[in-house]
């Protein structure tokens, strides 16, 4: 899949863009501030429904507007499909696809993008929010459904957060409160899927993430992926209610004393069965009921999960360097890329690099050039030309104060 035409009404700092784009690589080139990164994030935008800077919506509509469109002409074999989101200041957003309505949660099914920018470091430095995210993103790429079962537990979680501060406002105790258990229910089902649908997207990122890796960095630091599951006794969030938090690095046992971690290559529930997540589910939230009522929060399920990256079989947060650091962070969206090019009907997602060359020495410039030369549509920004190899600018269009001047 590529994208062939964008365009752009009253997003960021673009009243009109009308931007053509071309198969194989394509170069945006503008000083810092000029309106560079404003294209690639409507695209990103389109296949997530997320911002890579801001997570408010709102902040991408331009100044004074009461809306943003973003357009986007995707050619897919002989398919042409047009998309297009209205992200509004007031109400609810809109979708279009081909111009008739759809879901704006649909969008996914239509256009897949893997974006890296320089605040994906933040995926090995940052906080557990960040990572869930990136899992989750991927996971409605890989199958939007998915989308659907987030949403839905999100709302649950709400409810039953907004159930135990009603009841600790009440001073009602957890015996006395039957209607926690109906939620409990639908929160084990839908956060049940969630995490083992994460841990089979951890397993599949693996293989992809250590080529991405050696590609990228010329080295083998041996990268790998530990799952934090905090239906299994991980206080990711620092609530140290939930006793301490027992060490990443060790698998899951089964039985007392059981580790926090599970190892992403095991079968598909925590106990080897279908049910095995469920029941763990069902168990930990047992656990921490009466803790749940004191805090009126829910305190175990995949929205307090993490997932720990791993270098020289030491954590990369807090032992890796600035540059292994960036290497894994980007490693890891190439790995993305790579399975949804192998395993979606789309074939190749779009793939974006944003600010990146910048970044590199002249050795993992090149390394990246050849790892990202395969795919069907790779789309660059830049703020000096010379950062980026000559082979990925072919086709190279400069930004100047939200305009695109040539092309």
């Amino acid at each position: 899949m590529f994208v062939s035409h964008l365009s752009l009404s009253d997003f960021r700092n673009y009243a009109v863009a009308e931007v053509e784009l071309r198969p194989g690589a394509n170069l945006i080139v503008g000083r810092n501030g000029q309106g560079k990164t404003n294209l690639v994030e409507a695209l990103g935008y389109l296949s997530t429904l997320g911002s890579h800077r801001v997570s408010n919506d709102h902040a991408m509509i331009r100044a004074g507007q009461d809306a943003a469109i973003i357009r986007a002409r995707l050619e897919h074999g002989q398919r042409s499909i047009l998309a297009e989101v209205q992200i509004n200041r007031v109400g609810a957003n809109r979708a279009q696809i081909n111009r008739s309505a759809i879901k704006p949660r649909e969008l996914p099914r239509y256009f897949s993008s893997v974006l890296f920018a320089p605040e994906d470091l933040a995926l090995v430095r940052g906080e557990p929010s960040g990572r869930r995210r990136f899992l989750d993103q991927l996971l409605i790429l890989r199958s939007p459904r998915l989308s659907g079962v987030l949403t839905d537990y999100d709302r649950v979680l709400k409810q039953r957060n907004t159930l135990l501060k009603s009841a600790r406002a009440r001073g009602v105790r957890g015996d006395a409160l039957s209607t926690l258990d109906i939620w409990d229910e639908r929160l084990v089902a839908l956060g049940s899927e969630i995490i083992d649908e994460r841990l089979e997207l951890i397993r599949a990122l693996l293989d992809p993430l250590r080529r991405a890796y050696h590609a990228v960095a010329g080295d083998d630091h041996g990268p790998d992926l530990r799952p934090q599951l905090s239906i299994l006794g991980a206080d990711i969030d620092g609530d140290d209610e939930l006793g301490p938090v027992m060490s990443p690095l060790r698998q899951v046992q089964g039985g007392p004393g059981q580790s926090n971690g599970h190892d992403p290559r095991a079968g598909d529930g925590l106990n080897g069965g279908s049910g095995g997540t469920a029941e763990r589910f069902r168990s930990a939230l047992a656990a921490v009921r009466g803790k749940e009522l004191d805090r009126a929060i829910t305190l175990v399920g995949p929205h307090r999960d993490d997932l720990i990256f791993m270098l020289n079989a030491l954590p990369a947060k807090g032992y890796a360097s600035h540059g292994e650091s960036w290497s894994f962070a980007l490693a890891l969206k190439l790995a993305a890329a790579e399975i949804l090019r192998r395993e979606t009907a789309a074939g190749d997602p779009v793939l974006i690099l944003d600010d990146v060359f910048a970044e590199l020495d002249q050795q993992r410039r090149s390394r990246l050039a050849d790892a990202v030369t395969g795919y069907e549509q790779v789309l660059i920004t830049a703020a000096v030309l010379e950062d980026v190899p000559a082979a990925l600018a072919a086709h190279t269009i400069h930004i100047r104060a939200g305009e695109v001047v040539d092309a």
